[in-house]
Formats: C-alpha cells, structure tokens, sequence
C-alpha cells in the first residue's frame, strides 16, 4: 500500500514537473503562477515582525479582510475572456486566443494578490495577524484558478467560442517558448552580463596601464627636446623650434617658392577683345524660348 501511493506520488511529481518545465506557452504561464506562490510568506514574515507575533485583533478588520477576499475569489472564478470576433482566420485565432488568456492568467494573480496586500494593512490597524491569516486562507487557492489546469482552459475556450469564432487556444498553449522564470532569468542575465564585463574589464586595464607608461616616456622625451630648444634658442617652449627638424618655408606658407623649384608657368590669357567675341559666341548658340 505505502509502495503504490509511494509511486503514485512520484508519478503526479514528474508529470507536474515536466508540465512546469516544458518549453512552451503553457508551461511559460506554470512558470509565472508557482512564481507568486510563496509571495506572500515573506508578507507574514514582516506583518508578524510588526505586530509582535500577536495574533488575535478586532472583529471589524477580520470581518473586512475576509470580505475583500470573498469578492475577489468570487470575481476570479466569474471573470473569463471576451469572445472572439468573426470571420478570424486560424493564425490569428491562435494568437488572439493565447494572448486573451494570457490576460486573464495575469488579471486572476492579481486578484489573488489583492486580498493579501488589504489582509497586511487591517492586520497592522487591528494588531493581530488574524485578518492576515484569513486572507492568506482565501487567496491561495485562487492561484489555482490562475493555473493553466485543463479545467481552466476548456472553461476559456468556451468563452472565447461564445460567438461561434473556434478558439485554437490548445495549439496557442503547445507554441515553443522560453524556459524563464519571472525576474529570476533576467536577474541572472544581468550577473553574467556583469561578469563577463568584469573579465573583459582586467586585460583592458593592463593595455591601458602599458599604454599610459608608454604615453610617459615619449612625454618625457618631448620634454627634454623642449628643453633643449629653450636652452639653444633662449626663447619661451611655445615658441622654441626643436634643433632636430628644420621646416622649409614651403611647408609652412603655402605658395611659398622652395629652393631649386622651377619657376611656376604664367597662365596664358587672351585679349580683351578676344574675351568678349567669345561670350557673344555662347549666348548666340543658347536655345531660345518658344512664343
């Protein structure tokens, strides 16, 4: 007997974890709503802290909790996706149908959340944890709701197939996706990205660390050329010519003459008269506007 449960355990385990694990928009929407689980422990966690582990408050904010948490459970299990409007071709009924329950998945964690935020404030007013602890008591099971459980999904199809639109929500449900858990995967991107920056980071500082030793001494040279220039020429660094390099007039002012260049060629210009037969010649073979 404890061997069968023992196997049927294990056997609801793995098909649960593969379920939770498997590469598609079914199991990406899993992902999300086991991520939320435990969300509100660390509120009970700090509510407790606060309150001095008291438990027992006023009946006015148990009775406040545990109404915000009634409505919500009753609006969560109420609430479905719109129907599908007619005439959709099957890819777009895919993609509208995954991208309306993806809606509601997010709307019903939310509601499920709502209850435990409200339950922390009236447990802080009334000085007890009760309040918290009734809406804890309320809001877990709605992230059942929110799970994409094949009772869920036949109940969204449904909905969405209320004016006679199919909803291939099933093979919206089967498409690849990421295997990312909510802020942890990006989370952790981020450290490898950083690290990675990190390890890039040290041989770039060595190259630089080189290369400023190596700015140093050439800058240490350019001083003592400069000093040098100032002893020679006892004119001021700025305006001392390096004894090394002499520039030719030619390098400096352009149109300058070099020594040993030819002369330059005149340019051979025409009369006046000769200038002004030549205009006369072009504007007569300009084409002429028709009237």
């Amino acid at each position: 007997m404890v061997k069968r449960l023992w196997e049927t355990a294990k056997r609801l385990y793995d098909e649960a974890a593969e379920a939770v694990l498997a590469p598609t928009e079914s199991g990406q929407l899993w992902r999300k709503v086991l991520f939320f689980v435990p969300v509100p422990i660390p509120v009970l966690a700090l509510v407790a802290l606060m309150v001095g582990g008291q438990v027992s408050a006023a009946g006015v904010w148990i009775m406040a909790s545990a109404s915000v948490a009634v409505a919500s459970l009753l609006l969560a299990s109420v609430v479905q996706p719109t129907p599908l409007p007619e005439g959709l071709s099957t890819g777009a009924s895919v993609r509208r149908s995954l991208h309306r329950f993806r809606q509601i998945t997010s709307l019903r964690i939310a509601l499920a959340l709502t209850p435990v935020v409200v339950g922390a404030g009236f447990a802080v007013a009334g000085g007890g944890l009760l309040p918290l602890l009734t809406a804890l008591a309320l809001a877990w099971p709605q992230l059942v709701l929110a799970a994409p459980t094949f009772f869920v999904i036949t109940r969204a199809r449904r909905a969405m197939e209320a004016w006679g639109t199919k909803a291939y929500l099933w093979a919206g449900l089967a498409q690849p996706a990421p295997v990312e858990w909510p802020l942890a995967t990006e989370l952790a991107a981020r450290v490898r990205a950083f690290r990675a920056a990190r390890a890039q980071g040290a041989p770039n500082a060595g190259e630089k660390s080189s290369a400023g030793g190596d700015a140093g001494d050439a800058g240490a040279s350019g001083e003592e050329a400069d000093g040098e220039a100032e002893a020679a020429t006892g004119l001021p660094t700025r305006l001392a010519t390096p004894s090394g390099t002499r520039s030719e007039p030619s390098d400096l002012l352009p149109g300058f003459p070099a020594e040993g260049a030819p002369p330059a060629r005149p340019i051979a210009r025409g009369s006046a008269a000769g200038r002004r037969l030549g205009r006369l010649a072009r504007r007569d073979r300009r084409p002429r506007a028709k009237s």
